[in-house]
């Protein structure tokens, strides 16, 4: 009888080990589905923009070109210059008015090498990942003058379809951080070769339309600028493609 109940013990015993291994297996036991699905792959977008320098004797500093998105943009009629815009306006460096797009968060933006001369026109080719809003910024300076600078910004081409274009043209624009005087020794183009940036601000101190330049052609004698630089039309035309 003993040897019944110990043999009966003995295989309870190894019936609950069985069990509670089978219940381990059970806990530890990852479900791989069948057919996983994979990570989406990147939409990429893709714009093609030319411009088109339409003045008759304003050279163009190095174009700047940014995508970003509608919390974002270069300037506002009516109030100051950036420290990058004021830089740009007046001396044609646009690497910090890039720099503060970057750092809040732009989307991707293109520097040409070079000015682009009257009649001149230049392309730039931006990619990078699909925003839900995209908008453009593209600005430059008047290099034959104090604080002339040019451009368009937050122009929206999120609906633009694949090959679908549009075009803006490029108003110009007083900075305001430089008195407009003309004079030899403060003009950086080829005009004069004179100054470009100077952190003192001597003028309105607020981003307008640009009045145009006076020259020595109306009597201003002492302006180092000839009728050839006058302006009072958009300084560039923008064609816009979305590429990809």
């Amino acid at each position: 009888m003993k040897r019944l109940k110990l043999g009966a013990l003995l295989v309870s015993l190894a019936i609950s080990a069985l069990l509670t291994g089978c219940d381990s297996d059970n806990n530890d036991r990852v479900d791989v589905p069948d057919n996983p699905v994979p990570e989406p792959e990147p939409v990429t977008v893709g714009f093609e923009v030319t411009v088109t320098n339409l003045t008759h004797g304003q050279p163009l500093s190095p174009i700047a070109v940014v995508a970003h998105g509608s919390t974002l943009q270069g300037w506002t009629v009516g109030e100051p210059s950036s420290s990058g815009l004021e830089l740009l306006a007046e001396g044609g460096d646009n690497s910090e008015f890039l720099m503060a797009f970057e750092d809040a968060g732009s989307f991707a933006s293109i520097s040409a090498e070079a000015p682009l001369g009257p009649g001149g026109t230049d392309s730039f080719s931006l990619s990078f990942a699909e925003e839900e809003e995209i908008l453009l910024t593209v600005a430059t300076m008047l290099v034959n003058t104090n604080d002339a600078f040019s451009g368009v910004t937050r122009i929206d081409v999120s609906a633009l379809a694949v090959g679908e274009s549009l075009q803006r043209l490029a108003p110009i624009y007083d900075a305001g951080t430089e008195f407009n005087s003309e004079l030899a020794g403060t003009i950086p183009g080829p005009a004069d070769g004179g100054e470009g940036f100077n952190a003192e601000r001597e003028d309105t101190n607020f981003v307008a339309r640009h009045p145009g330049i006076v020259s020595r052609a109306d009597g201003y004698t002492e302006s180092v600028l000839n009728q050839s630089h006058r302006f009072d039309q958009p300084a560039m035309l923008l064609s816009i493609t979305r590429s990809e």
